[in-house]
């Protein structure tokens, strides 16, 4: 299976054009944001669990990394409320379950490089962030290596970004609030995924925070 495969292309995913779609495990399911591959893939979903549901035991191949949107997330190692970051490098396991409240997360699997081997849960909801490089924006650094950052951004209102474009690109989840740029406006729960250098001067009007996830895509041309 190929879903939004080409990494020379901008993609926009709002709340709006979410599809569900059950997944082999029971009480599970998923809305593909990227894919490319089978049931084992390197893929980019938000994952919605059903209350008391489960996940059978399996192998991080290519590793994972998620964000708890929504409700608790849980695993033998402990439990992540929402707004909890967690990197699982290639070859950790896990049995999943959720509680009563269920639980929804953005996760990335099989995109980790083979030397990038940090476990780490972060805990955003009581972490400290710091100033940004512009005005008005705060960042919560999450993970860094040579081929990527990750991190949360806090932009207050009416803060506006001079245009500029991210080297090896930047997929971008909208948590709270919205933001727009020349190419459209982005509500809460949006996804969006611009490529090398593709140039953009965001802005908001009421505030939002944002996963932002920089340098881990081609650096090729972006697609005209």
């Amino acid at each position: 299976m190929k879903l939004n495969a080409d990494f020379s292309a901008r993609v926009v995913i709002r709340p709006a054009d979410y599809a569900w779609a059950a997944s082999p495990a029971a009480g599970v399911e998923r809305m593909m944001l990227d894919r490319i591959g089978g049931e084992v893939a390197r893929a980019t979903t938000i994952v919605r669990f059903a209350p008391n549901s489960a996940f059978d035991a399996h192998t991080h191949g290519g590793g994972e990394e998620y964000l708890v949107l929504e409700g608790v997330f849980s695993d033998e190692a402990g439990d992540y409320p929402a707004g909890t970051y967690v990197r699982n490098p290639i070859g950790t396991s896990h049995r999943p379950h959720i509680g009563p409240e269920g639980a929804t997360i953005l996760v990335k699997l099989h995109q980790f490089e083979d030397t990038d081997t940090k476990q780490k849960v972060v805990d955003t909801r009581n972490a400290a962030f710091t100033p940004g490089a512009t005005e008005g924006v705060e960042v919560l650094p999450l993970h860094s290596v040579p081929t990527e950052e990750v991190g949360l951004h806090r932009w207050q209102p009416g803060t506006a970004l001079p245009p500029h474009g991210h080297a090896g690109g930047a997929e971008i989840f909208v948590l709270e609030g919205s933001f727009a740029d020349e190419h459209g406006t982005y509500p809460a729960g949006t996804w969006l995924r611009l490529p090398h250098l593709f140039a953009h001067a965001p802005r908001t009007d009421e505030g939002c925070l944002l996963w932002v996830k920089s340098g881990h895509l081609p650096r090729e041309a972006a697609a005209a």
